[in-house]
């Protein structure tokens, strides 16, 4: 750890303790908040007017919202990896939503099978929750987990992948499931007991980590809320879904409707949903001992919403596939009602969240982020010239090209596989990824996708195969 976070955590502990003077050794308590499938501009916070997320606004207005965040992934299974140990999903091998044949997405005439991954999340990994027992956190995983195999392995190997097997003590909702089943009770979720006939699932797993927080008020505690929400299948309570019905502009989802209904009802009742929480956290008075961080796994579905002025959805390296909500509430530490317009990516949670919890990397092991603690603190810049992105698969949800890209400074680079041509965006000015400069800066192209094939070598990245290597 630098010296000057470690100074900045010994001042954090020490004001912690002028408070609650017994609590002068806690480390903070730690509430990470993924929501899957959320898009960037599905938030009102986030300019859209149409959608009603009165709690996460003011989430953003108590702490640091970024506007250049992205997800490690432009879609799950990656995303969540990245996050749990640090490691980007090309060094990982985990770089497309689990499936047992990667190669029937692909469609037809293309010209390159989908690269070689791994289905599960290899339990030999150390966890950021494992990493967290070492500060003796009580910690809890309530959601989906969607790294653990198979569903057709639910019988067999599968339930051995979980999350109680990965540093986590309670383990309430996460199995194999991409999506869930239902979202009303019975839920046909072997980790959640059916409790009421009817009740939603997004407000299930808001008590579950309610009841957590309350049972472990006296200790610090890390809960990863990854809530199915607002993933397919697209369900919402009937008064909600009746809410949006009566609005200009909302229609019962089906292909090609940009704005929802139910949709809009899935953002509203899990805005709702994570009141519910952060209420807690005022009853418990454990707030300002409380970093939450809030953000999305990757990209909208396509056809549920609108994302402009980002080009592209979940499954696409364009901006609407990867850069999503970010927002982390400190309070007395970080800055209410800040904007930071840091290039930050999924993997800097690993790094960060042990940097809070005053815990060391682990020599010899590689993590592709980096603490996000100074930046959050005082605004410091982040050390690296880039951030990487890996997809060499191909998305069942929408048409894409296999990949990779590179942001560093202002640019993103974009380098496709099927033909290895390089789009080149100015990402900051031109939002929509409109103007390709590629022809226009080819020495910036050329050094932006000698670094990126440099990155893809160093981590050991699965690539693309010719179809002549079919079986």
């Amino acid at each position: 750890m630098k010296i000057q976070t470690s100074v900045l955590l010994i001042t954090v502990f020490l004001i912690a303790g002028c408070a609650r003077p017994e609590q002068v050794e806690r480390p903070p308590n730690v509430l990470m908040i993924m929501i899957d499938d959320l898009g960037w501009t599905d938030l009102h916070i986030q300019g859209n007017e149409r959608l009603e997320t009165p709690i996460i606004d003011q989430l953003a207005a108590e702490g640091m919202r970024f506007t250049d965040n992205y997800a490690a992934a432009p879609v799950c299974s990656p995303t969540r990896a990245a996050i749990m140990t640090g490691q980007s999903p090309a060094r990982l091998g985990i770089t497309n939503h689990v499936s047992r044949n990667q190669d029937r997405f692909r469609p037809e005439g293309a010209s390159l099978r989908a690269a070689e991954m791994i289905n599960y999340l290899e339990l030999d990994y150390v966890t950021l929750a494992e990493r967290l027992k070492e500060a003796d956190y009580a910690t809890a995983f309530i959601g989906k987990w969607h790294l653990s195999g198979l569903r057709s392995e639910m019988s067999t190997v599968e339930p051995a992948r979980r999350p109680q097997f990965q540093g986590f003590d309670v383990n309430i909702g996460g199995v194999a499931f991409g999506g869930p089943p239902s979202y009303f009770d019975p839920y046909e979720n072997p980790t959640i007991e059916d409790r009421e006939e009817g009740e939603y699932l997004t407000y299930r797993l808001a008590d579950e980590t309610m009841g957590f927080m309350e049972e472990h008020q006296d200790e610090p505690f890390f809960v990863a809320l990854w809530p199915y929400t607002v993933h397919w299948p697209m369900e919402a309570p009937q008064e909600l879904v009746d809410k949006y019905a009566d609005r200009p502009g909302f229609e019962d989802y089906g292909d090609g409707i940009e704005s929802a209904t139910r949709y809009a009802a899935m953002i509203e009742a899990m805005d709702d949903a994570i009141g519910r929480v952060l209420a807690k956290l005022d009853e418990l008075d454990l707030a300002e001992e409380t970093l939450v961080i809030f953000t999305s796994d990757n990209g909208a579905y396509g056809g549920v919403t609108d994302l402009s002025p980002l080009r592209g959805v979940k499954g696409h390296l364009y901006e609407g596939g990867i850069r999503v909500p970010l927002i982390v509430r400190w309070p007395g530490q970080v800055e209410a009602g800040t904007l930071s317009g840091e290039p930050v990516i999924s993997m800097d949670f690993f790094a960060t969240i042990l940097d809070v919890a005053g815990l060391e990397a682990t020599p010899g092991v590689p993590l592709d982020g980096e603490s996000l603690l100074p930046h959050l603190l005082d605004r410091s810049p982040l050390e690296r010239e880039a951030i990487y992105f890996h997809y060499p698969n191909y998305a069942f949800h929408s048409e894409n090209r296999l990949g990779s890209a590179i942001r560093m400074g202002d640019y993103k680079l974009i380098n496709f596989y099927d033909d290895d041509s390089v789009e080149l965006y100015d990402v900051v000015n031109d939002l929509s990824e409109e103007r390709d400069l590629s022809s226009q800066m080819p020495e910036v192209a050329a050094e932006m996708k000698a670094d990126l094939a440099a990155w893809l070598k160093s981590s050991g990245a699965k690539m693309p195969r010719p179809l002549e290597s079919d079986d």
